[in-house]
C-alpha cells in the first residue's frame, strides 16, 4: 500500500500558488488532486485509495493538518482541492462565521462522539461538582452539549440547537463546571479534568475506543457525517468524485471493519 503524506507547511508554501481551483492537470498529465485531512482516520483512509486513483490518472496528495481552521482557510485561498476531516454541521458553522462559500462532494463516515474518564467507570460515579470538558468550537461543543443531555445529565433550552453553549443549560442537577478546551486538546487534558466529551479523530490516535472506553456514547444515526468538502463548483469534479466513489469501495470498507472493529469509523452510504 502506497502512502503519500505531504507536511502542510511545505505543501502550503511550495504549490500554493500553482493551482487556483478545482484539480489540476500536472505536466505528466496525471491530475493533481491535494486533499487536506486529520491524520486519523481520515488520512489513513486517504492512503488506501492512492493507488486506486492513480489507475485512474489522478495524483492523489495527501496534506496533514492537526486543527480545525487550517484545513478550510487552506480549501478556500486554492492550496488544496478539497479536505476530509469535518462533519458536515461544523463545515456549515464555519461558512456562516467566515463568509465562506465550501460545500460537501459526499458523505463518508461517522465517528461516534464519546464522554471519557480516567477517573471513573459509569456516569453514576462522576460526583456533583465535577468539572467536564468539552471541545471550545462551536457546532463540537454544542454536539457534546447534546451528547450530554442524551446521557440524563443536564438540559438544555428548547431553542439550543447544534450550537448549543454552556448558558444555554437550563438544567444541571449535579452542578458539573465545564472547561472549554480546544478539540484537539483534550486527549492530553483527559487526566486532568473528571471526564471529557472527545471527537473520535482526536479519541483514536489516543488509543480510546468510544464502545469500550466511553461512559456514554453517541448513536449510529449521528447527523454528524464526515465530508469531503470543496469548493463550490467544484463538487462535480471528475476527480473529485472519483475520489468518494473510492472511498467508498470494498477496500475500505474491509479495513474499516477490520481496523475500527468496535464502531470507532461507521461508513455511510
Amino acid at each position: 500500500m502506497k502512502k503519500i503524506v505531504v507536511s502542510a507547511l511545505i505543501a502550503l508554501i511550495c504549490v500554493s500558488s500553482a493551482f487556483a481551483s478545482g484539480a489540476q492537470e500536472a505536466a505528466d498529465g496525471t491530475t493533481v488532486l491535494r486533499v487536506g485531512a486529520s491524520p486519523e482516520p481520515h488520512g489513513t483512509l486517504l492512503s488506501l485509495v492512492v493507488d486506486d486513483l492513480a489507475a485512474q490518472g489522478i495524483d492523489l496528495q495527501i496534506v496533514e493538518f492537526t486543527d480545525y481552521v487550517m484545513p478550510n482557510e487552506a480549501l478556500e485561498a486554492g492550496e488544496i482541492e478539497a479536505n476530509y476531516f469535518q462533519h458536515l454541521p461544523y463545515l456549515e458553522s464555519f461558512n456562516a462565521e467566515r463568509g465562506f462559500d465550501l460545500v460537501s462532494a459526499g458523505g463518508i463516515h461517522i465517528e461516534p462522539m464519546a464522554l471519557y474518564s480516567t477517573r471513573y467507570d459509569s456516569l453514576d460515579a462522576i460526583p456533583d461538582g465535577a468539572t467536564i470538558a468539552i471541545p471550545n468550537d462551536p457546532t463540537n461543543e454544542g454536539r457534546a452539549l447534546l451528547l450530554l443531555q442524551s446521557a440524563g445529565l443536564i438540559t438544555l433550552s428548547d431553542d439550543a440547537g447544534i450550537e448549543a453553549v454552556p448558558s444555554d443549560i437550563v438544567d444541571n442537577p449535579h452542578s458539573f463546571e465545564f472547561s472549554e478546551i480546544e478539540a484537539a486538546s483534550l486527549p492530553r487534558v483527559l487526566d486532568d479534568a473528571d471526564a471529557a466529551v472527545i471527537n473520535g479523530n482526536y479519541a483514536i490516535p489516543a488509543g480510546l475506543i468510544a464502545t469500550r472506553d466511553g461512559l456514554y456514547v453517541e448513536g449510529g444515526d449521528s447527523p454528524y457525517v464526515n465530508v469531503i468538502a470543496v469548493r463550490n463548483g467544484d463538487q462535480d469534479n471528475e476527480a473529485v468524485q472519483a475520489l468518494v466513489s473510492a472511498l467508498k469501495s470494498d477496500e475500505v470498507a474491509q479495513y474499516v471493519a477490520e481496523n475500527y472493529p468496535n464502531g470507532e469509523v461507521i461508513l455511510v452510504d
